[in-house]
């Protein structure tokens, strides 16, 4: 499935959060959405999932134009810093989730030993640490059977080596058919894990493509992703 995002302006009241956005997601691949804080990430991927109105602009899937409701089919949205069902346990909201969106029951011990959460199963989520947290809504998200997954900041809260262990699920995943698309806040992390990159900006979009892509644009023979970050914005 090809999407694509074509001229998406959002406003809210005199203040412009998006303009003019413009960028595609190819199947099976891992796109990141790289900004600062404020460049309009969280309104993007909100208005992408249906989640929020948009003034102008069209997403359209594999070429037609795809109402918000009928996004809901396609795309599962895990936004920053949810805890939902605080009470219950890391396993029960695993089960939830495959039980309720119709997931593959075979692939929760792989996302369970992938993301090491095995200790914290019977854990209630409101007693998890932040890391904790996000490592078990990533491990919803990758249950979810949906063909788009946005998932924003995936690495917040994470130390090096949980980055680095959940990076690497993240590749397994999207290596297995699912497409993903992450906003990332730090660009080291989207470097180690992405394909190809939206750089966004003030609301709106500088560049998109892989690392030697942007390098072309800037005519630079550096992979450094924040050097050419700071180069196109």
């Amino acid at each position: 499935m090809y999407w694509t995002v074509r001229h998406l302006t959002k406003t809210y009241g005199r203040i412009t959060a998006l303009t003019d956005v413009t960028f595609s997601v190819r199947p099976g691949e891992v796109l990141g959405l790289i900004g600062p804080n404020g460049a309009g990430k969280t309104t993007l991927f909100e208005c992408m999932a249906g989640v929020l109105p948009y003034d102008a602009g069209v997403v359209s899937l594999d070429g037609m134009p795809l109402p918000a409701r009928a996004r809901a089919l396609h795309v599962f949205y895990l936004p920053d810093a949810i805890a939902p069902w605080p009470a219950q346990t890391v396993a029960w909201a695993l089960d939830f989730t495959v039980g309720f969106f119709g997931g593959n029951p075979a692939a929760r011990p792989d996302v369970v030993e992938r993301l090491g959460l095995a200790p914290l199963l019977g854990s209630p989520i409101g007693t998890l640490s932040k890391g904790q947290r996000k490592r078990a809504m990533l491990a919803i998200g990758l249950l979810t059977p949906h063909p788009l997954l946005l998932a924003d900041e995936p690495f917040d809260g994470l130390d090096l080596r949980q980055t680095r262990e959940v990076s690497a699920a993240l590749r397994a995943h999207a290596a297995a058919g699912r497409t993903l698309f992450l906003s990332i806040h730090q660009i080291a992390d989207a470097a180690r894990v992405c394909d190809r990159f939206v750089l966004l900006s003030g609301g709106r979009v500088c560049a998109e493509g892989t690392v030697a892509e942007l390098a072309q644009r800037v005519d630079t023979n550096t992979a450094d992703l924040e050097e050419l970050f700071l180069a196109l914005t």
